[in-house]
């Protein structure tokens, strides 16, 4: 009978795999976590953009704004709330209300979330 191989890695083989795969690892989670902070922010300013939008547009239509964001589902303007994805929550808007309190409830938004933005301003100043 011949001489018959082994088959399979040794120990050192795997530990090198495995430090490269780390390596790796190392240079892309970064610009991962970059990337879903960088969409979050994205996703935001388009429902405050959206938001305020539709709060005009009710203005527009029935010259008041409307007492609370529901209103605007309510009467079709939305389908829904849309969520704060920095929160994660469609409930942590922050209503700012018109200078003459006979013309509605929400005049403005801004997001509830905490902290600052990746350039530097806060969240809740949007």
């Amino acid at each position: 009978m011949g001489f018959m191989a082994k088959k399979g890695f040794t120990l050192i083989e795997l530990l090198v795999v495995m430090a490269i795969i780390a390596t790796l690892l190392t240079l892309v989670a970064p610009r991962y976590f970059h990337s879903v902070e960088k969409s979050k922010e994205a996703v935001l300013r388009e429902n405050l953009g959206t938001l305020r939008d539709l709060l005009d547009k009710h203005y527009a239509d029935t010259g008041n704004y409307p007492e609370n964001l529901q209103v605007l589902v309510a009467k079709k303007y939305l389908r829904s709330i849309p969520v704060d994805p920095v929160v994660g929550s469609d409930e942590t808007w922050i209503l700012v209300p018109p200078e003459n309190p006979e013309k509605g409830g929400v005049y403005d938004v801004r997001s509830g979330a905490p902290g600052k933005a990746r350039d530097g301003t806060l969240y809740s100043e949007w």
